[in-house]
């Protein structure tokens, strides 16, 4: 039985340095630099009714297209909710956008190519959620 699960264990090591090519870092905040510290910016949407599918396209777009008029931005994703718990309180699309900064953040919220996609999601988002958080 030992011999068994020294065995096991010895396929684990082999599987882990040959097979599997990810990495796993945990970091904290006391081993963090400056220039890995990202600042996270969450935005989640709920469409109105009225937001066609042509509209919530074009918003999409729009958000998707901040990240190359926005020098601030270093990291732009986005999706649509996939969850099968049902826990999304009617939010339906999330994007995630990646700072350096409070500084950079801070100079994107009024910067005018925000703004402006501000005014057009206006009046066709339901509901919004945002939320801010440094990666640990």
């Amino acid at each position: 039985m030992r011999f068994l699960f020294l065995a096991l264990i010895g396929a684990m090591m082999i599987y882990n340095s040959c097979g599997n090519t990810t990495n796993y870092i945990n970091v904290n905040d006391s081993e963090m630099t400056k220039d890995q510290a990202l600042l996270r910016h969450v935005v989640l949407f709920n469409f109105k009714d009225s937001a066609d599918e042509n509209k919530v396209a074009e918003i999409e777009s729009a958000f998707a297209s901040l990240a190359s008029s926005i020098d601030e931005i270093k990291d732009f994703e986005w999706g649509t909710n996939n969850s099968p718990e049902g826990l999304d309180k009617g939010l339906t699309h999330c994007f995630f956008v990646t700072f350096h900064s409070e500084e950079d953040r801070d100079a994107y919220l009024p910067h005018p190519e925000h703004q402006k996609f501000v005014e057009l999601v206006g009046p066709y988002v339901e509901d919004v959620t945002v939320l801010d958080y440094w990666v640990k």
